[in-house]
């Protein structure tokens, strides 16, 4: 049968803050351990070699396989069987996966513990966007996924921030303690998010719920349209979280002041998603992502420049401000998915935001990493090039099919 639904009122605080407070645990403690991988991998922290990048980019991409590969099941489950046994099932296994990371330097290892993680991710994910959605009401699905994206963005930053902070004042023969410190701040966030739910009526799953409604649920028009673009962002995405900081190492950034640079974003986040959300309320999902879509082309045109010419301070400008704008996307798209969602079936939906986003991680990572080791700084340019195109012509795609649905405004909030 289906949810009951007098839990899903959204004047039942406890469930939100429940999983808004894993998601910044579980992505806090993901960003710490991305900050180091490719020193901890390497066994340098000052700066990649080219024959050392292709080794980091195949390893830190094993982490997307294991999501992309594994993450409809893992919807397709919390429909079935509940949201927060998968939720906190998932982030159990990531803490036991973090230790034994920390036990180890061997690729071949590390490729098969971050294949584990990916796997965990991804039912934490799915899991994580369903009871936001279930818990969200049409008119305030931006401004609730806003703040989901608020603790997620925020805590990857602040998670980055605190690696590179290891990574500064820790000799790298000791960087497996960000590993130690990730597992223990995963089992905080689920001990916290636990107890905020003890005596609490949360949510069940469907035992009706068939595993072969999965393919039904996922591939439509309109949701792949809402969901591809992600596949670009994350291109981008995993490869600046993978590489930038020992690219920054090189062209002479302090990792301290580089530090306090992300860690000042990650604020700029927790205020600027919830406004966003709230403004594909009130004003349309398109119209948000169409001008997020926008500030992602100015992103890597900005990344390209600084590339070519040096991080001056006019350009770094322009890069923030850029990505201030792209922010825009997130919210407004994860909205719209959850209009296209169906309550029985709706985590399996949301799982598809995980699959294209580490579809996106993987694909970017192997991308740039290949051209990167073969072109040097001209593969990077045909990397952003590539990118920005393929997000203007599915954001065409999409507004086109608005239209051939008679919905020609950009400010219609569902579909």
């Amino acid at each position: 049968m289906a949810e009951a639904p007098e839990l899903h009122s959204h004047h039942e605080g406890r469930p939100l803050l429940a999983v808004f407070s894993a998601t910044f645990f579980v992505r806090f403690a993901f960003g710490i351990t991305v900050a180091v991988l490719a020193s901890y991998i390497s066994g340098s922290s000052n700066g990649l070699g080219q024959s050392t990048v292709g080794v980091v980019g195949i390893v830190a991409a094993l982490s997307p396989v294991g999501e992309f590969s594994t993450v409809m099941f893992s919807g397709a489950a919390a429909d079935r069987y509940g949201r927060f046994p998968v939720l906190f099932l998932g982030i159990g296994v990531a803490a036991v996966i973090f230790l034994l990371i920390a036990l180890t330097r061997d690729p071949v290892l590390l490729a098969v513990a971050n294949l584990g993680y990916g796997v965990a991710s991804g039912a934490i994910l799915a899991s994580s966007l369903a009871i936001v959605a279930d818990f969200s009401d049409l008119g305030e699905r931006g401004f609730e996924m806003g703040r989901f994206d608020a603790m997620n963005l925020s805590g990857w930053i602040a998670g980055f921030a605190f690696g590179l902070g290891i990574r500064s004042v820790v000799g790298n023969s000791s960087l497996g303690v960000a590993f130690v410190i990730g597992a223990a701040i995963l089992a905080g966030g689920l001990g916290f998010s636990a107890l905020l739910l003890r005596r609490r009526p949360v949510p069940r799953g469907s035992p009706m719920y068939s595993f072969g409604k999965v393919a039904h649920h996922i591939f439509r028009k309109s949701v792949l349209l809402v969901t591809l673009p992600w596949l670009a962002i994350y291109m981008l995405i995993g490869t600046a979280l993978v590489f930038f900081g020992s690219a920054a190492s090189g062209v002479g950034i302090p990792l301290v002041e580089l530090a306090a640079i992300i860690a000042v974003g990650g604020l700029l986040l927790v205020i600027t998603q919830p406004l966003f959300g709230r403004l594909s309320d009130r004003f349309g999902r398109m119209r948000l992502m169409t001008t997020g879509a926008s500030g992602f082309v100015l992103v890597m045109l900005f990344a390209s420049l600084v590339v070519a010419y040096g991080p001056s301070v006019p350009l770094l400008v322009g890069l923030g401000a850029s990505v201030i704008v792209a922010l825009m996307y997130g919210p407004a798209a994860l909205a719209a998915l959850t209009d296209l969602s169906s309550e029985v079936g709706r985590a399996t939906t949301m799982s598809i935001y995980s699959l294209t986003i580490s579809v996106g991680m993987l694909a970017g990572l192997l991308a740039s990493s290949q051209l990167y080791s073969h072109l040097g700084d001209r593969g990077l340019f045909i990397f952003f090039g590539a990118l920005a195109v393929a997000l203007a012509a599915l954001t065409a795609a999409r507004l086109a099919e608005l239209r051939g649905h008679g919905l020609d405004r950009p400010t219609t909030p569902v579909l």
